[in-house]
């Protein structure tokens, strides 16, 4: 038997990988014949699984030896994070993220990808299952450090490893949209400090609220995928399964209140992009307030200009008609008489509007 090796990942259907932990920090490759041919006397057994493959489905139901409930509880296609106590083994459901590269420009909206978990662990045995096309990078860092001879030991140390990797794994998401927040804050208050006499951009303002309403929906998403992982991290901490030392329950309790500040991290998110969409859409109704009390000034402006110039045009246009028995029409002074009184009109007008208040 050879020393387990990366290369050997998933060359068989179904069978992602396996492995005999020696108790050393290391582990022995096993392929699907030598798993069939696993005994409990020749160490603990590590087998990862395709869910949805055949030949791991068939394996579970027919070879597995598990019970035919839990088979199907890990065969089952809708779960949610939970932790059942079957006999002297748990079964295990939680979920993971696929790890966001560092360099990765995507956006939050469509790269984080749910995972779920399926795991059936006892004394001698630790089965996992997840889709074929999902990617897990916790259990791959796992079996490298046991194909580097530092790796877990026992069935509880793996347990405990895999949810502590679960957990850190939310870490540089919840980064990531931290910086989100950061930018888009910085984008408000820009806008902000600009006045409100500046010229809107609305494609701009639509991008803000776009990436905003985008963070706020991965917040809801990834709160409601925490909350029942929490509940089952805290369920498995009170297991008393022999094969669970208190170490592994320290560390079980370590990833829990991580992962409760991780929730209020995301509380703090959600709120702070909401306080931001509406702190945009105030400043939007303040610049669309401040552009119509600039068109209402205008058009103010122009009614009292009208109104003053209306009865000079009206006496004009009645002089102004060829017609017979217009008043001074021979008179060499009657322009003079006519220009008086369209002034006269002029000013009883604009008397009148400042009585008013109307300008």
């Amino acid at each position: 038997m050879n020393d387990m090796s990366l290369p050997e990942y998933g060359l068989e259907a179904g069978l992602r990988f396996a492995c005999v932990l020696n108790g050393r920090g290391g582990a022995v490759a096993r392929n699907w014949t030598e798993v069939r041919g696993w005994q409990p006397g020749d160490g603990v057994l590590w087998i990862h699984l395709e869910r949805d493959a055949p030949e791991a489905q068939d394996w579970i139901r027919s070879e597995s030896g598990v019970d035919p409930v839990v088979g199907e509880a890990l065969l089952a296609e809708e779960t949610r994070p939970r932790v059942e106590a079957i006999g002297d083994g748990l079964l295990v459901i939680l979920r993971g993220i696929s790890r966001i590269a560092e360099d990765s420009e995507s956006e939050l909206g469509g790269n984080i990808d749910y995972v779920p978990l399926h795991l059936w662990i006892d004394g001698q045995r630790v089965i996992t299952l997840r889709d074929g096309e999902h990617y897990l990078m916790t259990l791959r860092d796992l079996r490298t450090a046991l194909a580097a001879g530092s790796g877990v030991t026992r069935p509880g140390e793996l347990l405990a490893r895999i949810a502590e990797r679960l957990v850190a794994d939310l870490e540089p998401v919840l980064e990531r949209m931290d910086d989100e927040v950061d930018s888009l804050e910085d984008a408000v208050l820009e806008k902000a400090e600009a006045g409100a006499t500046r010229v809107m951009d609305p494609a701009a303002n639509q991008e803000v609220r776009h990436r905003l309403s985008d963070l706020r929906r991965q917040a809801v998403h990834l709160r409601r995928y925490l909350t029942p992982q929490r509940d089952a991290l805290n369920r498995l901490q009170r297991e008393e399964s022999d094969w669970i030392s208190q170490r592994d329950r320290v560390l079980l309790r370590e990833d829990i209140d991580k992962l409760l500040r991780f929730i209020e991290y995301l509380d703090a998110i959600r709120d702070r992009a909401i306080i931001l969409h509406e702190d945009l859409s105030a400043l939007v109704s303040e610049r669309i307030a401040f552009s119509s009390m600039r068109i209402s000034r205008a058009s103010n402006r122009l009614t009292a200009l009208a109104a003053v110039v209306l009865p000079p045009s009206l006496i004009a246009g009645i002089w102004g008609m060829n017609v017979g028995g217009v008043p001074y029409n021979q008179d060499p002074l009657g322009f003079v008489y006519l220009g008086g009184v369209c002034a006269a009109s002029s000013v009883v007008v604009l008397v009148m509007m400042r009585l008013l208040k109307w300008i």
